[in-house]
C-alpha cells in the first residue's frame, strides 16, 4: 500500500523538482473521433449539432491516478460557411491535488476547395483555470516546496488550426493554446525565482484516410503527432476497421509509451459508443500497481445533417 499511493504523486512531484517544466495537454486514444479537442477548425465539419464526451481514466489501479473529462458540442451555422463550438476540457491529479480546466469558445470558417473537398479554418478563445492543493502533496512527501495553494487560477489562451477533409480522407495542423502562462514561483534562499509550471505551445498534426477492402468492411489507418517544447515528441499511430456500418475495432500503439485496443458501436445513425485500453510499454507498465487505463466514449447527433453527409461518418 504505501508503493501504491508513493506512484499517485510522483508525477507531479517529479515535475516539481525539475525547476522547470513544460505541461503538455491532456493526451487521447480515441483521438480521430475527439478532433475538436485538438483542433479548432474542426467546429461544425460533420454538418449538424454533434455532442461527443470522453471519460480517460489513467494508471487504472493507482489511487488518485490522473483522469480527465472531455465534453465537445459543435455545428455549421445553417447557410452560412461558419461553424461554431464549446469545448471543456477537465484534468484531476491525486483526487483533486490538481485540478485544471479547460474552456474555450470555438468559430471555424470553412471553402468549398474542391467539388468533395473542404478547407477550414479555425479559432478557439478562452482559458483554463489551475487549483493545485499543496497541503495535499505534503501529505505525500514532507519535502514538498512550501507555497500557497492556487486556488482557481485563470489564465486566457487561445488557439489556431487548420483541417482539409473530404468522405475518404483528412489531415489537420494546429495549435490549441498559443499563449504561454507560468503558473506559480518560488523564492529561493538567494533571491532568485525559479518558475515551477510553465504552459508550453503544445503543436499537433492528425491526418487518417479510409479504405473500402470490401462490401461491408473498410479500414482506417489515423495518425496523431503532438510536438511540445521540453518533452519528448508523441506519436500515436492507429488501425482501425469498420464492418457494417456498424462495428469498428482495431488497435494502436504510442511511440515509446503505450499500446491499445479500440472497439466501437453506431448504434444508430445518431449514437456511437466506443472503448479504448492502454497498456504501458514503459517500466510504470510492468509494475503490479498499475492495470493500464481505459477511455469510453460517446457520441450523439443532435439534429438532422443541414447538408449531405456520408452517415455514419468515420471521422
Amino acid at each position: 500500500m504505501i508503493k501504491k499511493h508513493f506512484l499517485v504523486p510522483f508525477a507531479v512531484l517529479g515535475m516539481m523538482s525539475m525547476g522547470l517544466f513544460a505541461q503538455q495537454d491532456a493526451q487521447y486514444t480515441q483521438y480521430m473521433f475527439n478532433t475538436l479537442s485538438v483542433n479548432p477548425a474542426y467546429a461544425g465539419s460533420r454538418g449538424q449539432l454533434s455532442f461527443a464526451g470522453l471519460y480517460r481514466s489513467q494508471w487504472v489501479g493507482l489511487d488518485g491516478a490522473p483522469e480527465t473529462f472531455t465534453l465537445n458540442l459543435h455545428s455549421p451555422i445553417r447557410n452560412s460557411r461558419l461553424g461554431y463550438g464549446v469545448s471543456i476540457v477537465n484534468d484531476n491529479i491525486g483526487d483533486g491535488v490538481v485540478q485544471e480546466t479547460y474552456l474555450d469558445a470555438v468559430v471555424s470558417y470553412t471553402i468549398q476547395f474542391a467539388r468533395d473537398a473542404k478547407l477550414s479554418f479555425g479559432l478557439k478563445a478562452g482559458g483554463n483555470m489551475l487549483s493545485l492543493d499543496f497541503n495535499g502533496l505534503r501529505n505525500f512527501d514532507q519535502e514538498v516546496v512550501s507555497q500557497d495553494n492556487i486556488d482557481n487560477k485563470f489564465n486566457p489562451n487561445f488557439g489556431l488550426g487548420i483541417y482539409y477533409h473530404t468522405d475518404k480522407f483528412y489531415v489537420g495542423a494546429s495549435a490549441p493554446n498559443i499563449l504561454e502562462s507560468e503558473y506559480f514561483d518560488n523564492n529561493n534562499d538567494d533571491g532568485s525565482v525559479n518558475f515551477l509550471s510553465a504552459e508550453r505551445i503544445n503543436f499537433y498534426l492528425i491526418t487518417g484516410y479510409v479504405f473500402d477492402i470490401g462490401a461491408d468492411l473498410k479500414f482506417k489507418p489515423a495518425l496523431l503527432t503532438k510536438a511540445v517544447g521540453g518533452a519528448p515528441l508523441q506519436v500515436d499511430l492507429s488501425a482501425n476497421f469498420l464492418y457494417a456500418d456498424k462495428f469498428s475495432f482495431g488497435a494502436a500503439y504510442r511511440l515509446d509509451a503505450a499500446v491499445s485496443a479500440l472497439a466501437g458501436f453506431q448504434i444508430t445513425d445518431q449514437i456511437m459508443i466506443g472503448l479504448a485500453y492502454d497498456r504501458e510499454v514503459t517500466e510504470l507498465g510492468g509494475t503490479q500497481f498499475n492495470d493500464g487505463s481505459f477511455e469510453i466514449f460517446l457520441r450523439l447527433e443532435l439534429l438532422k445533417s443541414f447538408q449531405r453527409t456520408v452517415s455514419p461518418r468515420f471521422f
